[in-house]
């Protein structure tokens, strides 16, 4: 993957030495605007009585709403759609039906065409004790290496956001615990994205890995 592009950036990202040769403009697959130079920390909070929409939250450590998911979670059509802060459509993620792997693809703002594809996400394998998730972006068509990579425990919300086959980490979760969750019906968990790493790109991502999980949530 040397000097492939980022999809829709126009630019080269050398994988997979993003610590020693980071891109100036950051490693953005989404947008170069949810690129900081400094580690961005987002709250998550999912409303477990809310199903029907499907919502969750995303904000700073102030409070600070940055990201809004909305979707249909329990139709045969999970098509969950990423919104800014006013509610415009960043991307969509669709599921894809009938595929031996659970397949995830993400499209451009509300679209669902090919042309606007900009990554897949996938099962590494069919049968796993904790989450494994391969993710190719639109020019990776072989899916040979994957891109990015996805490793952890869900239920648990530890996970950690690979570049590539390296162990470079791109971002991590972990879950937080508070009373006003437990009354309120909501899971809070907390996610820190590295310098320069477009945090649009790995709430989407996380929104994937609870669309593949939700088999194992207590929606109760």
């Amino acid at each position: 993957m040397e000097g492939q592009a980022v999809a829709g950036s126009g630019s080269s990202y050398p994988y997979p030495n993003y610590g020693q040769n980071p891109n100036p403009n950051g490693l953005w697959v989404i947008s170069p605007q949810y690129c900081c130079p400094q580690p961005v920390d987002l709250a998550v909070v999912r409303k477990v009585l809310a199903i029907t929409e499907g919502n969750f939250g995303v904000t700073d450590l102030n409070g600070n709403l940055m990201f809004k998911i909305k979707g249909k979670f329990l139709s045969i059509h999970d098509r969950r759609v990423l919104l800014d802060a006013a509610g415009n459509p960043i991307c969509t993620l669709r599921p894809k039906i009938m595929t031996v792997h659970d397949r995830w693809q993400v499209f451009k703002g509300e679209s669902s065409e090919e042309k606007d594809l900009m990554f897949t996400v996938k099962r590494s394998s069919m049968i796993q004790l904790k989450t494994k998730l391969d993710v190719f972006l639109a020019n990776n068509p072989k899916e040979d290496v994957s891109d990015f990579r996805v490793e952890g425990s869900w239920l648990e919300r530890s996970c950690v956001v690979y570049s590539g086959q390296s162990n470079t980490i791109l971002a991590q979760m972990h879950k937080k615990h508070s009373v006003e969750s437990v009354l309120l019906g909501k899971t809070k968990f907390m996610v820190t994205v590295y310098p320069n790493v477009d945090y649009a790109f790995i709430v989407a991502l996380i929104a994937i890995l609870d669309g593949i999980n939700k088999d194992d949530l207590d929606y109760d």
